[in-house]
């Protein structure tokens, strides 16, 4: 999975690093979680071509009884909804062969071609939407419209779907929603105050995708890329109630130095009341949780004591690399939490905040290096520490590369004063591609946020 693994692997700490972070993202892919939680019951294909048994298909722990299903849409989007596709196709191809369905159909918007036969899988523009994932977006709900009672809505709903899912309100443009959540986030306001704001803005966020496939009965399966795996966030909760509710959207935008361009006010505000709840199944196929769980399978089998620090850290990057350099420190030089050999995983989404920088770097590199920071000058904890971050979608920030391991050798005294001054000045990827400290896996077909493993060697 990862470049240049030979360059990476130089001591048994960091083939561990890598084998646990290898294990951890290529558990979240749609190839082997969907097989894993989705799949056809009562459908045999037999001499005649029928089927046997009572037709269903099983989500988790609920299942669908097929035989009042004619028709399955599978409509979505996000960055791994194309994979999520393929896999929904292979399952449910034999219920096509023995007639237990009538077809299956539908359109996903992704960021990456996928090999499908029944499903169109369209190419968006991801991060900034564009006239293509516009027009995708558009075709996607007219089929929604087009679905009945007999019909099944299958909605792949993963990381990414915010801007490869795009149908702005009628009056609204592209840019007008870009400058509404510019305004937002800069005034501090939460992730739900933002989506309680946007999700009435769009066609399709907040519900749109659900309402637009009424009577249909829609099944959502969500691959998570955000810390509490809330149904709302994840891709602005195309098929579940947004946040907040009108009359609070109102009020964000009318709040005191608030700059929210006139026409989404005017649309808030002649928009009714709404009056119910969307009634859909909701199911998450995959989270942060997943990855660490495997990586830390890895890690046991190895003989390394675990600790999952957390599945939910946040905040800005250097502070939570610094966490785990001190972490490493006291693990080497003290046994706590954990006697070495151990291996410490967490996961969550970090960030960094430019201010006045103009670097490039991404925030999982920041973190590595700040954590290794912390070891540098401790000889004995610097070259028994290893540290990568990595996101499991392959892209760190505006970068090619995913992440970065770092252990106390890399950082030569001589190297320190660079080290720092990258860090200060947010350009951390020209210092890790120099000190040959970068991972690089290209797109992974996933995206369950951020996974960090952290090992330390015994004395």
């Amino acid at each position: 999975m990862f470049q240049n693994c030979q360059t990476h692997e130089t001591t048994p700490a960091r083939e561990t690093t890598l084998a646990c972070l290898e294990a951890g993202i290529e558990a979240a892919v749609p190839k082997r979680v969907v097989p894993n939680t989705v799949s056809l019951e009562g459908v045999e294909t037999n001499d005649s071509g029928g089927s046997d048994g009572s037709p269903r298909l099983r989500v988790l722990d609920t299942t669908y009884d097929l035989t009042a299903i004619d028709r399955i849409l599978v409509l979505g989007g996000g960055k791994a909804s194309g994979a999520v596709t393929a896999a929904l196709e292979s399952i449910l191809e034999p219920a096509l062969e023995t007639g237990v369905l009538d077809g299956l159909e539908g359109l996903v918007v992704a960021n990456a071609p996928e090999s499908t036969e029944h499903v169109e899988v369209v190419v968006g523009d991801h991060p900034t939407p564009s006239e293509q994932n516009l027009e995708a977006t558009a075709e996607l709900l007219k089929l929604a419209e087009k679905a009945t009672d007999r019909d099944l809505v299958l909605a792949p709903i993963t990381g990414g779907g915010s801007a490869l899912l795009t149908a702005p309100a009628a009056g609204l443009s592209l840019e007008t929603l870009a400058t509404t959540t510019d305004e937002l986030l800069a005034s501090g306001a939460s992730i739900d105050e933002i989506n309680a704001v946007r999700s009435r803005c769009s066609c399709i966020k907040g519900g749109g995708l659900a309402r637009a496939a009424a009577p249909a009965a829609v099944v959502t399966l969500a691959i998570s890329d955000v810390v509490g795996d809330d149904p709302s966030v994840i891709a602005s909760g195309p098929t579940v109630t947004p946040p907040g509710t009108l009359e609070s959207a109102l009020a964000i935008c009318r709040r005191e130095g608030m700059a929210i361009p006139e026409a989404v006010v005017d649309h808030l505000d002649g928009n009714e009341p709404e009056e119910t709840e969307i009634a859909t199944d909701w199911h998450c196929l995959a989270t942060t949780r997943t990855a660490i769980d495997a990586a830390e399978r890895v890690a046991t089998d190895r003989g390394y004591r675990t600790l999952v620090l957390s599945s939910r850290l946040e905040g800005e990057a250097a502070h939570v690399g610094r966490t785990h350099g001190t972490l490493a420190a006291s693990m080497a030089l003290d046994g706590e939490p954990l006697e070495p050999p151990a291996v410490v995983l967490s996961g969550g989404e970090v960030t960094v905040t430019l201010g006045d920088a103009d670097g490039v770097g991404g925030p999982n590199q920041e973190l590595a290096l700040a954590g290794t920071l912390e070891l540098a000058d401790i000889d004995e904890v610097g070259s028994r520490a290893v540290l990568a971050s990595v996101d499991t979608d392959g892209i760190d920030g505006p970068t090619d590369a995913c992440g970065a391991i770092i252990d106390g050798r890399l950082l030569e005294s001589a190297a320190l004063p660079a080290a720092r001054r990258a860090l200060e000045s947010h350009d951390v990827t020209p210092f890790l591609e120099e000190c040959g400290a970068l991972l690089e896996t290209g797109p992974t077909g996933t995206n369950v946020n951020d996974l960090r493993v952290l090992v330390v060697e015994e004395r």
